[in-house]
């Protein structure tokens, strides 16, 4: 079932410079290619989300939040940046 979309002139000219350079054979390949990125895109960030969620609730589950001194906090990056070379 064929359909039909306004994507404005910004994009209809670059469908069309894409299909016009040899690139895409036609205007359809070029919708298809742009909706293959986006479900990429959206699958990363759905998977980014469930990371973070999973985090979050491993850091919940970790107990109370320790009081930290600052000074030495950063005394400890540096020293293992420094081990790190």
């Amino acid at each position: 079932m064929p359909s039909s979309y306004n994507i404005g002139p910004r994009y209809e000219g670059l469908v069309r410079e894409l299909v016009e350079s040899g690139r895409y054979a036609s205007a359809s390949e070029v919708v298809r290619d742009s909706l293959r990125l986006l479900e990429q895109r959206e699958e990363i960030r759905a998977l980014e989300l469930e990371k973070l969620k999973r985090e979050y609730a491993e850091g919940k589950a970790s107990g109370e939040p320790e009081e930290v001194d600052p000074a030495r906090f950063l005394q400890e990056l540096k020293a293992e940046r420094a081990a790190r070379g």
